[in-house]
């Protein structure tokens, strides 16, 4: 009976750590989810250092543009073009903010939190959301 219950803690260990560690992750662009128009299918996840987002423009009109003051120190400038699928390797810990360009006033944003480093959590407070996006950046940065 020990035995069987040392394989199960060991089981649930090893599938709890493994989900804890995101891995490259998908985000559609979407021009309805549900309710919500224009949107990302994600608006937070958490990825580690070295680790993918994929972009994948799934209905046109949308692109992903890092928002200036919204990424750690560093980090360069990333804006995609319109329609087209894209990616993005993180290297940098920290907190990243990103809209679709065109509507970004709708709401359209999201962020992606590195290797669980928070330190650039101010400078994500003091981004200048405009629109709908204001209320729905306050949502998210109170869930981070």
């Amino acid at each position: 009976m020990l035995k069987k219950l040392l394989k199960l803690s060991t089981l649930i260990g090893l599938f709890l750590m493994s989900n804890s560690f995101a891995g490259d992750v998908t985000i559609e662009m979407l021009n309805k989810l549900g309710k919500e128009s224009m949107v990302y299918s994600e608006k937070v996840v958490r990825v580690e250092v070295g680790d993918t987002v994929f972009w994948k423009a799934t209905t046109k009109g949308h692109n992903v543009e890092f928002i200036k003051g919204g990424v750690p120190t560093g980090v360069e400038k990333f804006k995609t073009k319109f329609n087209q699928d894209a990616q993005y390797k993180f290297n940098v810990p920290g907190i990243y903010a990103y809209w679709c360009t065109p509507h970004k006033s709708m709401g359209m944003i999201g962020f992606v939190v590195v290797g669980n480093d928070k330190s650039n959590i101010e400078e994500i407070k003091k981004i200048k959301f405009v629109g709908k996006s204001k209320k729905i950046a306050a949502e998210l940065i109170n869930s981070l």
